[in-house]
C-alpha cells in the first residue's frame, strides 16, 4: 500500500471554562478526543468542521480562529501506513443554549462531555496531536 495522507478538522470548544471532548469508539477502540472528523474530498478545512458539529452534536458553529496544525510527523493510531495532519480552530456555538442539550447521534458509540479547564490534562484525551492541542488550552486558557 502507497503511503498517504489524511486531514482531521478539530474545533475546540470552550464554554463556562470547560472544553468539550467526544469519547467514542474507533474500529473498536475507546478514544477521548477533541470534537471533528476527516476532512472530505472538495470541502475546505472550516467547510468540514461546520458539517462535523452539525453532524455529530446538530451545533452550528462559528469559527473564530485557528489554533493549531500539526507540525510534527504523527503516523495514524490505526495505520502506520498513513501521516496525519490535524488542523484546530476556536470555535463558539451560533446558539449557545443548545449546549445544555449536548447529546449523540447515530449509532451511540459517541458521547460529549465537558472537562473543566481548571482540571484539563494531556492525559484526558487519546491521541497524540490532542495531546499537544490540551497542553497548549491549558496553557492558554486555564484560569
Amino acid at each position: 500500500m502507497a503511503n498517504k495522507f489524511i486531514i482531521r478538522v478539530y474545533g475546540v470548544l470552550i464554554h463556562e471554562d470547560a472544553v468539550l471532548v467526544s469519547d467514542e469508539v474507533v474500529m473498536g477502540k475507546p478514544i477521548t478526543k477533541f470534537p471533528g472528523g476527516g476532512l472530505e474530498f472538495g470541502e475546505g478545512t472550516i467547510e468540514c468542521l461546520q458539517r462535523e458539529f452539525f453532524e455529530e452534536l446538530t451545533l452550528k458553529v462559528d469559527i473564530t480562529g485557528h489554533f493549531y496544525t500539526t507540525d510534527f510527523y504523527v503516523p495514524s493510531a490505526f495505520d502506520p501506513n498513513i501521516q496525519v495532519i490535524s488542523v484546530y480552530y476556536l470555535v463558539n456555538p451560533i446558539n449557545p443554549e443548545k449546549l445544555k442539550d449536548l447529546h449523540s447521534h447515530g449509532d451511540k458509540k459517541q458521547v460529549f462531555r465537558w472537562i473543566p479547564l481548571s482540571k484539563l490534562k494531556d492525559l484526558d484525551v487519546s491521541l497524540v496531536i490532542d495531546k499537544k492541542v490540551a497542553n497548549m488550552i491549558i496553557e492558554r486558557f486555564r484560569p
